[in-house]
């Protein structure tokens, strides 16, 4: 069983819908209203923190789940927390200033890099291995 990447998928699921409450109130705050998503750059950096969350999501969530498979659930979950940390600090982050996205971006690019490595290096292996 692979509890705890379940429940760190659940956690990442989580981010993104915070990020999209986040877009909600920045439409009311910043004036927005729907269909748009320009106008205002304020706004405009709480629907792109939104956006590039979920950009990452169908790139994060495979590797997380085949290197759980392939390696160690456990050691998934712990990279896949380090994800989850770091598109928090991306998504507040971006929300004050785009200088301010680069630690959160950096942290949850090496922690999708590192799944997605170890789980195509693994499965390589096996194939070879026979």
């Amino acid at each position: 069983m692979y509890h705890f990447t379940a429940l760190v998928t659940l956690l990442a699921i989580l981010v993104y819908f915070y990020s999209s409450i986040l877009v909600s109130r920045a439409r009311g705050k910043f004036g927005v209203k729907l269909p748009a998503i320009s106008g205002n750059p304020d706004f405009e950096r709480v629907f792109r923190a939104q956006m590039n969350t979920l950009e990452w999501l169908p790139i994060f969530l495979p590797s997380l789940w085949l290197f759980a498979i392939y390696l160690s659930d456990s050691i998934a979950a712990l990279i896949g927390l380090a994800w989850v940390i770091g598109r928090i600090l991306y998504v507040l982050g971006y929300a004050q200033a785009v200088a301010k996205r680069s630690l959160g971006f950096a942290i949850q690019a090496l922690a999708t890099i590192a799944l997605w490595v170890g789980a195509f290096g693994t499965i390589v292996w096996r194939l070879v291995q026979g």
